[in-house]
């Protein structure tokens, strides 16, 4: 006896976020518009691997959750953690202070401790600590931690100051070491460290707050006969150390140095970016140059945030308008002013995620999780926004449509996806797919224009038809075919 076989439809759910009010909304109504767009994915062609998304741990965001009701906190969290939330996979925290702390601090205060006896991380066990500790308990798939520096202690720079300056090359070694008592330190607090970035941009901020200067010769230096070596005698040299962790334009002299031969390729497992060189371009160009120096390390976003502004407090238009800027809006040179146009808020995350996944960039992390309604706390007034704004006095929390955004993302990728090949003949209408280790694909659309569209979707020989409204971010969920 035989039978034949008989492929069972496609199954699919479609998940949007719009101007018009939808907040990952289960989209059940697909009624057709003129403009129609033909999508075609092919999961057998894949690139890279995702490794997560997520967002930073500042000592600024975990202080306001303590500052909230517990009913507001547990919220929070949830909400970022939870696999019916956002799910974040990927985090980052900073060591010693950073701008976006409630002053400036070290855990290596004791000026000349060479050997570090001194070491606490003291400071970070009021508010920075327990919200790692509580947003672990919450995630049911965990996540990955990552560190960043901002500067070593004054003590250990030549110019001995918070801001700017070098680190002295008589205590190359002592700053290696710190980065070994640090995981220790968050070991012994039930913290695992997945790995590091060397300095959060070694390039300076304009003298402004916490920063240390490297130039790609001293970071891959300090990298490959200090810190690596150093992690691996610990016992950590299973520890992740990305390079550069500055803007996207500058990416070719840093992976040229990184990965300048078989001795410092060998302990750089990847390189870190940041977008404020422009929230509008996401350099294509250097994406791909830096994936095909080093095709098997990762390349991972690892900061970005609408700066220089203070965000809007429950009013979720304000996020799709483009009434926001950024700081080149008012400070980049005028050569350089084409690269910050006033751009919808909505529309620079959307815009860079699906534009770094199509150029091989494996992971992408947002800044604060949580700010107040003037854009911090921080200790310089460098006021930002972030996806959760709260208002401690009132006990208020709001989720902006960053936060919907993000979860686009974060919550149907997941860590191990394969971004695959897709065809899309609107260049208006920006996509990006990947498979998910379950097998199921996980389709992201963005329409930043007004009109809706109608799409003719094809995964192998099948059709599904969709609708996006205008100015939306679409995830759409491919379940895997079915033969019978």
């Amino acid at each position: 006896m035989s039978c034949s076989e008989s492929k069972m439809p496609l199954e699919f759910e479609v998940f949007e976020t719009s101007a018009n009010g939808n907040k990952l909304t289960k989209i059940m109504e697909f009624p057709k518009v003129d403009s129609i767009v033909k999508i075609k994915i092919n999961p057998e062609k894949t690139f890279q691997t995702i490794t997560g998304f997520g967002g930073a741990f500042t000592e600024s965001s975990a202080y306001l959750l303590n500052q909230l009701s517990k009913k507001n906190r547990d919220t929070i969290l949830k909400a970022y953690f939870a696999k019916d939330g956002a799910n974040y996979s990927l985090n980052r925290t900073h060591m010693n202070s950073c701008d976006f702390s409630l002053g400036q601090y070290s855990y290596a205060a004791v000026e000349g401790d060479k050997n570090l006896e001194h070491f606490t991380v003291e400071e970070d066990k009021d508010d920075l600590i327990p919200m790692i500790k509580d947003a672990l308990a919450v995630s049911e798939d965990g996540f990955k931690l990552f560190a960043s520096p901002w500067t070593a202690p004054p003590w250990m720079k030549d110019n001995n100051h918070w801001v700017g300056g070098k680190l002295l090359p008589e205590y190359y070694d002592t700053w290696a070491l710190f980065f070994s008592k640090y995981v220790k330190a968050y070991e012994d607090e039930g913290i695992g460290i997945w790995g590091f970035t060397v300095e959060n941009e070694p390039h300076g901020n304009g003298n402004n707050w916490e920063s240390m200067h490297f130039s790609p010769k001293e970071m891959t230096d300090f990298v490959q006969f200090h810190l690596g070596p150093k992690l691996e005698t610990d016992g950590y040299g299973d520890k992740i150390i990305l390079g550069y962790d500055q803007n996207r334009a500058g990416l070719k002299e840093w992976v040229d140095e990184m990965y300048r031969d078989e001795a410092s390729s060998k302990y750089f497992d990847g390189t870190a970016i940041h977008w404020y060189e422009s929230t509008y371009d996401y350099f294509p160009e250097a994406l791909q140059y830096a994936h095909n120096k080093a095709p098997d390390k990762y390349l991972i976003e690892t900061e970005g945030c609408v700066d220089a502004e203070v965000p809007v407090w429950k009013d979720d238009a304000w996020y799709w308008k483009k009434e926001a800027t950024d700081w080149g809006w008012d400070w980049a040179s005028e050569e350089e002013k084409y690269l910050h146009p006033k751009y919808a808020p909505v529309n620079r995350y959307a815009r860079d995620i699906i534009g770094c996944l199509n150029n091989w960039v494996d992971g992408w992390v947002d800044w604060n999780m949580v700010l107040d309604k003037q854009g911090g706390p921080n200790w310089f007034k460098n006021w930002c926004v972030a996806p959760v704004i709260v208002d401690p006095d009132l006990d208020e929390v709001y989720f902006t449509p960053l936060y919907f955004t993000m979860a686009h993302f974060s919550k149907y990728i997941r860590p191990g996806a394969k971004i695959i090949d897709l065809e899309n003949n609107d260049d208006t209408l920006m996509s990006t797919a990947a498979q998910n280790p379950d097998g199921t694909i996980a389709l992201v659309i963005f329409n930043e224009f007004e009109a809706p569209k109608s799409i003719n979707l094809f995964v192998g020989e099948e059709q599904v038809d969709t609708t996006i409204n205008g100015q939306a971010i679409q995830t759409i969920i491919i379940q895997p075919s079915i033969t019978k």
